[in-house]
């Protein structure tokens, strides 16, 4: 039996009423496939910083080191600005871990509606690939006469060449794995960015020399968010900067059904450091506690979390079980238009499994 010791971070808001089901289902995919699960938790985010003052302590990222993976719920709370939510959790582990490549799957379920018309199950499977690390998110910049009237802030993007490398090339090795259509979009804004698009354009050419057997296309983002809509069953694997892929991400995940189904893994390719796993959604304080939060996202994050682990069949396992509570109708939360409860929902899922 091969032991995984999984940090687990609940977080915020429905943060904590989705990750209970995972851990169960996780539990259940351990007794089936011959695996031990040891999950530390950690109360770090809101309430931490009430009573701390940070999201969380200093030493953080030493003792995530000492795990396989990290999953992660939602962090969020009205009471507390965004940009420390972001700048105090999130982006510290991603950037601590070298979690350069974000990678959210989109795929359109068989017993989902898309909100677009005339488009059916399996008509649209695509994954955004997001550069995590740097770019518009680097945090580079300040104020200048700070709470004055005249203040000023400078933020500045950074792209470095090996970033727009490794993370394109990262979606370039994806595409080759997949049963997809073999393509990459890059999605760039080059007419206007002359400097750090230029320079993401240079290297997505140059990577894409080095897969020949990968048909490619470069967008404008403005064109890209169109296509999203117009045309989603053309893409495959897309790649893009933090700021682009954040967003397209989002509108990927809605144009397939729901923001309660879009997974994503944080990943660090290389394995040096622990990957992290997290839902795409947020911590939805207009639903908490109220026991109707979708559990699909975090379990489907699960599921990347066991493939990345090299358990495999477990993870498909997990990823299937899911598929099938969808086909099957039945059991939905109210974003799938729905009417069924985060428990009945965990029931299913584990019953599948």
């Amino acid at each position: 039996m091969r032991n995984l010791s999984i940090a687990v971070i609940p977080g915020d808001g429905i943060g904590q009423e989705v990750i209970p089901p995972a851990l169960e289902v996780l539990r259940a995919a351990g007794t089936k496939f011959g695996l031990h699960f040891e999950f530390a938790h950690f109360d770090w985010g809101a309430e931490y910083y009430f009573q701390h003052g940070a999201m969380m302590p200093p030493n953080a990222l030493e003792q995530l080191a000492a795990h396989d993976a990290i999953l992660l719920g939602a962090v969020g709370h009205v009471d507390v600005p965004d940009n420390i939510t972001l700048n105090g959790l999130l982006l510290p582990i991603r950037r601590g871990f070298d979690q350069y490549a974000n990678v959210r799957p989109a795929v359109l379920f068989d017993g989902v509606d898309s909100p677009l018309a005339g488009r059916a199950a399996g008509d649209i499977d695509m994954v955004v690939v997001r550069e995590n690390t740097e770019g518009e998110y680097a945090q580079i910049g300040g104020f200048l006469y700070h709470h004055q009237p005249e203040e000023v802030a400078v933020q500045t993007s950074v792209f470095t060449r090996r970033g727009c490398d490794r993370v394109i090339r990262h979606a370039f090795e994806l595409a080759r794995k997949r049963n997809g259509k073999k393509r990459v979009a890059s999605i760039t804004k080059s007419n206007a960015q002359g400097f750090s698009m230029v320079l993401w354009d240079k290297a997505f050419q140059q990577v894409a020399a080095e897969f020949p057997e990968i048909e490619t296309e470069s967008l404008l983002v403005d064109a890209a968010a169109m296509n999203f809509v117009r045309r989603p069953h053309t893409f495959d694997v897309v790649v893009g900067s933090n700021l682009f892929g954040d967003i397209l991400s989002d509108l990927s995940a809605i144009v397939t059904g729901s923001i309660g189904l879009a997974a994503s893994a944080n990943l660090d390719p290389t394995r040096r450091f622990p990957s992290m796993f997290e839902p795409v959604h947020g911590t939805a304080p207009d639903i908490v506690g109220k026991g109707i939060a979708n559990p699909m996202a975090t379990v489907f994050s699960a599921a990347m979390m066991l493939e990345h682990l090299g358990e495999e069949e477990a993870g498909r396992a997990v990823h299937g079980a899911v598929v099938k509570v969808l086909a099957g109708r039945r059991e939905r939360t109210a974003d799938l238009g729905g009417s069924s409860t985060t428990a009945a929902v965990t029931e299913a899922m584990l019953g599948e499994l």
